[in-house]
């Protein structure tokens, strides 16, 4: 693919689900693959599965919620491979409930991952960006902040304060940087492991399992916008399973 190959790419919550399929989908096409999630052992795993098919993959421990761990990913790009054309701010969290249940607990870690890790993501890589004269964030938003539904208040609040700010970034980005931002609906994910409410896991991983689209074809999103040319930004992808209401 024209405009992948070669390009180092640092992606957050890269362990599994989106971020692990685009982190394979990428370096299959020759991107350079900077790695980062909370889980060490599959973590390196995936590191070692790119390597031993002919590419090109670094990682480190990155938990969002920590800012010098963010920071500590794009370091490890800019120090080892000399640039970062790519960030993509992943990891992401929803354990949704009923505003009534107030668990409050839930709300601040939704916006710690979130929303202060994309901003952790682009306090990190926004100067590196600006020095190169390049680079491109691409964002992950949710159908959830589009088609507003119960249990997904806090949740959809999330994302939508990512759009705003990826809307914000973009235009003061100026003509050099580019910024995407991805909505997926159900895909094929770990991400309701991550709900509290048990019946609301439940009733997650039974929707997963009816409709959700497989995590490459998220993958294949995010290279049509990062291999289009320099000066074409590609806004904003919604994919979603063509059964989702």
């Amino acid at each position: 693919m024209t405009g992948i190959a070669g390009k180092v790419v640092a992606i957050t919550g890269a362990s599994s689900g989106i971020g692990e399929a685009t982190a394979r989908h990428l370096s299959e096409h020759g991107a350079i693959m900077v790695l980062g999630a909370r889980r060490s052992d599959r973590l390196e795993m995936l590191a070692a599965n790119i390597v031993s098919k002919g590419g090109k993959a670094s990682c480190l421990v990155t938990d969002v919620k920590q800012r010098e761990d963010v920071a500590g990913l794009v370091g490890l790009a800019t120090e080892r491979y000399g640039k970062l054309d790519v960030l993509i701010n992943n990891a992401g969290i929803a354990p949704i409930s009923r505003l009534d249940d107030l668990r409050v607990d839930d709300w601040d870690d939704m916006i710690d991952v979130n929303v202060k890790g994309v901003l952790y993501g682009i306090a990190a890589a926004l100067p590196v960006f600006r020095q190169q004269g390049f680079g491109h964030f691409v964002n992950m938003l949710s159908t959830a902040g589009i088609k507003i539904v119960p249990t997904m208040a806090v949740y959809a609040g999330t994302k939508n304060a990512v759009r705003a700010i990826s809307e914000g970034l973009r235009q003061e980005a100026g003509p050099s940087l580019r910024v995407t931002t991805i909505s997926p609906g159900y895909v094929d994910t770990e991400l309701p492991s991550s709900m509290t409410d048990s019946e609301l896991r439940q009733q997650g991983q039974a929707a997963m399992k009816a409709i959700a689209i497989p995590a490459s074809a998220i993958a294949e999103a995010i290279a049509f916008a990062i291999r289009q040319p320099d000066n074409v930004d590609v806004g904003e992808i919604v994919v979603r399973p063509t059964a989702q209401a």
